[in-house]
C-alpha cells in the first residue's frame, strides 16, 4: 500500500490534538498579570505537551521518509501510536491543574510511556516489513534515545508517587533529549 494516506491521516490527527489542547487553555476574566498566575502550571503543561507532539510529528515524518510502502500491520501500529497521542489533551489538563498530585502526574507519565512504547512498536513493525537491512533499520540502529526515554518514563512514573515535581522534571528532560536533532534517518537517506 502507498504510505500517503497514512501520513495525511496522521498529520490531521496531530493537528486536531494540538487544536484540542489549545482550546483547553482558559482565558482569565481579570485583566491584570495576577490573573495569569494560576494558569502558569496549565500553560507549562501545554508547552511540554506541544513539544512532545512536535517531536512525535517530526520523528514520524522522518520515519516515513525512510520507507516506501505500508501494510495492514503498519496501519494498526500507527493507529496505536495515534491513540496514545490523542490522550495528551486529557492528561495535560489533569496534570497541569494538579502538578503536586501524584495520580495525575503519574498518569501523564503513563501516557508518555505508552506513546514511546507504541512508537517503538511502529518502528519495529516497519523494520519487519522492510527488512533488517533496510535504510530505516540501519538508521535506527539500537535506538539508544528511545530506550533511555522509556526507562526514564518508568522511573518518573514511580517517582510521581514520591515527588511529583521531580517526575515532571524528568518528563521535561526526555523532551530536551529529543529536541537535540536526531539526524540518523537523514544521514541514512543521503548516504
Amino acid at each position: 500500500m502507498n504510505k500517503g494516506r497514512l501520513e495525511a491521516f496522521s498529520d490531521a490527527v496531530t493537528a486536531i490534538i494540538i487544536t484540542i489542547m489549545v482550546l483547553e487553555l482558559k482565558v482569565p476574566h481579570d485583566t491584570n498579570f495576577e490573573a495569569l498566575r494560576p494558569l502558569v502550571p496549565v500553560f507549562l503543561s501545554y508547552v511540554l505537551s506541544f513539544i512532545y507532539l512536535a517531536i512525535y510529528w517530526n520523528n514520524h515524518h522522518h520515519l516515513f521518509q525512510a520507507v516506501q510502502r505500508v501494510n495492514g500491520h503498519v496501519l494498526w501500529a500507527n493507529l496505536h501510536l495515534l491513540f496514545w497521542l490523542s490522550l495528551f489533551p486529557f492528561v495535560r489538563v489533569w496534570a497541569g491543574e494538579n502538578l503536586s498530585a501524584t495520580v495525575p502526574v503519574a498518569c501523564y507519565g503513563f501516557v508518555l510511556f505508552c506513546g514511546a512504547i507504541s512508537y517503538f512498536i511502529l518502528t519495529r513493525t516497519l523494520i519487519a516489513y522492510h527488512g533488517k537491512d533496510s535504510t530505516l533499520a540501519v538508521a535506527l540502529g539500537s535506538d539508544f534515545k528511545g530506550k533511555v526515554s522509556v526507562i526514564t518514563y518508568a522511573v518518573a512514573i514511580l517517582l510521581a508517587f514520591v515527588a511529583p515535581w521531580l517526575a515532571c522534571l524528568l518528563y521535561a528532560a526526555v523532551a530536551i533529549l529529543w529536541l537535540i536533532p536526531d539526524r540518523r534517518i537523514e544521514k541514512a537517506l543521503t548516504s
